[in-house]
């Protein structure tokens, strides 16, 4: 019969301990002083991040928030939804690496576009199109020349 009292983490030892794939989070398997076996997850706790906005109002940091602003930017450029967590993993590291308790939307967007250029053009285009608000294909020629001078 399963026993369904609380465990009670201070009172259990640890049998093993792992490294999971992101790099930054520990899995510890654990057993209670009944016998019974349970796995915990131990991750580094970044600090609140405000991302101040274009009107100036300012908003906590949502990885989410930017996960879906990515998706939906650059479609299905990318063969899978690894890729786009990726991206974000890979600007919020150098967000926080900036080691401010707040950054510019205009910040991240930056990095977003910096992380796409090198990963995929018409993903960076697109998101490009929408971060910048283009109104005109003279816009987005732009941005292609700017593209392709940096390439030369």
């Amino acid at each position: 019969m399963a026993n369904n009292q609380p465990i009670n983490i201070g009172d259990s030892r640890v049998i093993e301990s792992r490294e999971v794939g992101d790099g930054v989070t520990i899995r510890r398997r654990r057993e209670a002083p009944d016998g019974r076996r349970f796995t915990t997850y131990e991750r580094i706790e970044k600090p609140n991040l405000a991302v101040i906005k274009k009107d100036g109002t300012r908003e906590l940091y949502d990885r989410e928030k930017l996960t879906g602003a990515i998706r939906r930017s650059v479609g299905k450029f990318f063969a899978s939804e690894v890729q786009i967590e990726e991206i974000v993993s890979v600007v919020e590291d150098n967000l926080y690496a900036l080691g401010e308790s707040e950054v510019s939307s205009k910040t991240i967007g930056g990095l977003v576009l910096d992380e796409l250029a090198r990963r995929n053009e018409v993903a960076y285009v697109r998101f490009a199109s929408v971060y910048h608000e283009f109104k005109t294909l003279d816009e987005f020629e732009s941005i292609l020349a700017s593209r392709r001078q940096r390439q030369a």
